[in-house]
């Protein structure tokens, strides 16, 4: 995993970064002779992670490899917060371990849903250099395995809705606009007639969090995989960042005292807060990011935001707190606020003073 405090890969807000935060490629892999992960026993288990483990090492020499048992909950968090693994991986049961690229770009679950869940992630639209990564990656890893495979049917998978190519292909989209002009419900029907799943923050089974939306594939059985980038890449994502924008501009002529209120306010809380919990501070600074959208916040830029917003998960803001780290800032300010940081009582005092830290020099017209 990356030395970076806050992750690498969120650095660059990347193509259409106003609206398209990351782009994510899956591919679920069984390893040919063992049983499903549902099916297995912990000794099959034991034994996918230690061949994994070693042929893996051989396959992506630069990876590093982890067991979840000897990872403390600290960093398993971390992980989650990352998108590196999901949270379901976490909380199951049984031998699994994952694998990290040096600058957390990529990582392979291994004992999750499926025997293998290898996927990409890049920061902004780059869903076609998502897509060759995340295939690279599969091509290293299919040199030194077997993978399950029928001549029909295409690859073979522990949930039927992943059989075939079994590439899943997800949008991480920040959609303010359309949700306050109440148009979600419009493209939730779009999605569900285009076999999209439109989700929460962490996937499947999450909550909405600062209308960031998870936008994917349903259909990947007769379906090819260079067939479904295109019509992700130049249809589904192109499509919903104009029509994002377009509403932007709508709610700006026909209701802007009511948006500038609302990035001014969520601006005005964020560097006056003294407690603030995880749902507040996501919602005023994805209000805030709204505000660099339309031009109304100035000192601010969607990188710095993307990367806030995972500084102030749990685990983040835990491990940034034990290791004394601050952002840039001058001397003073750095002894302020952490001394600010020390007599905090609990996580929404840390959490409000790393915000207001951050963006102290945020202003807004």
């Amino acid at each position: 995993m990356s030395s970076d405090p806050v992750g690498p890969w969120l650095g660059d807000p990347g193509p259409d970064g106003d609206v398209v935060v990351s782009v994510r490629v899956r591919l679920a892999r069984n390893l040919a002779g063992f049983p499903f992960v549902w099916r297995a026993t912990d000794t099959q288990r034991s034994e996918i992670v230690r061949t994994v483990t070693q042929r893996g090492s051989l396959a992506c020499p630069e990876m590093s490899w982890h067991t979840l048992g000897e990872c403390p909950p600290s960093k398993l968090g971390i992980l989650v917060e990352r998108h590196l693994v999901s949270q379901q991986f976490i909380a199951a049961d049984g031998p699994r371990c994952v694998g990290i690229a040096p600058d957390d770009s990529c990582s392979v679950m291994v004992n999750e849903e499926d025997h293998l869940r290898i996927q990409a992630l890049r920061p902004g639209n780059r869903v076609a250099d998502t897509f060759t990564a995340a295939l690279e990656l599969e091509s290293s890893l299919a040199s030194r395995f077997d993978f399950a495979y029928h001549e029909r049917w295409g690859f073979l998978t522990a949930c039927p809705t992943n059989v075939g190519c079994g590439i899943r292909i997800s949008a991480m989209m920040h959609l303010p606009a359309l949700r306050m002009y109440k148009e979600l419900d419009r493209v939730k029907r779009a999605a569900k007639d285009l076999n999209l799943a439109i989700r929460g923050f962490y996937g499947e089974g999450s909550e909405t969090v600062a209308d960031f939306y998870q936008v994917s594939n349903q259909i990947t059985l007769g379906v090819a995989e260079a067939d479904l980038m295109g019509t992700f890449s130049e249809r589904i994502v192109p499509r919903l960042v104009e029509y994002e924008r377009e509403t932007r501009a709508v709610l700006l002529e026909n209701r802007r005292m009511q948006v500038e209120d609302l990035v001014v306010r969520a601006l005005a809380i964020l560097q006056c807060a003294r407690l603030l919990t995880l749902e507040d501070a996501m919602k005023f600074l994805g209000r805030l990011r709204f505000g660099i959208s339309i031009g109304l916040v100035q000192n601010a830029t969607f990188g710095q935001i993307n990367r806030l917003m995972l500084a102030i998960q749990p685990a983040h803001l835990a491990a940034s707190a034990a290791a004394g780290s601050t952002s840039e800032t001058n001397a003073a300010e750095v002894r302020d606020i952490r001394a600010e940081i020390a007599s905090a009582e609990s996580d929404l005092a840390l959490r409000a003073a790393t915000v207001r830290m951050a963006i102290a020099n945020v202003t807004a017209n």
